[in-house]
């Protein structure tokens, strides 16, 4: 297939029906159902270039970001179809009130803009969600919300500058560096 054209109607229609019952699964935090929708659950988080790759490591990952947000939510602010990708672009929302890695709760909320891209295979399975978003903007509001007037929140504010430093300089994933440019020859 040429890369100027679009699938048909029907291909981009049952894409997107996939990609808003995998949006509605993980906010009902039906686990089961979200991993249904990949033949193999693999996640690219670009800001922290990790990947979660596996049924239990995607688990894990669902797992983690809910204690640290367990009423995460999002709001869709547009769905783009391209030649092998649902684009979304949305709000993330939660209040941190468990740990975020090393990070601990601050109790405060955030709500940052996101794009995910949901890329399909040939054969139109879901392989890949590669998400984007800036990691500061998350923590600008984490840490936004605390007093910096109260000893407590000082202390957690002093705990979550730790934890960050702690989390910083892990080696990213290769197969996030390990690029191959397109051909754009035709």
């Amino acid at each position: 297939m040429s890369r100027f054209a679009l699938p048909s109607e029907n291909i981009l229609r049952a894409r997107e029906k996939l990609v808003l019952d995998h949006f509605h699964d993980e906010v009902a935090q039906d686990w089961d159902a979200t991993l249904s929708t990949f033949p193999h659950p693999h996640y690219e988080l670009i800001a922290q270039m990790r990947v979660h790759d596996g049924d239990a490591e995607v688990r894990e990952y669902y797992a983690d970001t809910r204690v640290a947000f367990p009423d995460q939510d999002h709001e869709i602010i547009a769905l783009r179809h391209s030649l092998d990708a649902v684009v979304v672009e949305f709000w993330l929302l939660g209040t941190h009130l468990g740990p975020l890695g090393a990070i601990p709760p601050t109790g405060s909320r955030h709500r940052t803009r996101m794009t995910a891209y949901f890329i399909f295979d040939d054969n139109e399975h879901l392989v890949t969600e590669r998400i984007y978003f800036d990691q500061l903007t998350i923590l600008t509001q984490l840490i936004g919300g605390l007093d910096k007037r109260n000893p407590r929140d000082l202390l957690t504010l002093g705990r979550a500058v730790v934890g960050l430093l702690s989390m910083a300089g892990a080696d990213p994933d290769p197969r996030l560096l390990n690029t191959t440019p397109p051909d754009l020859s035709d």
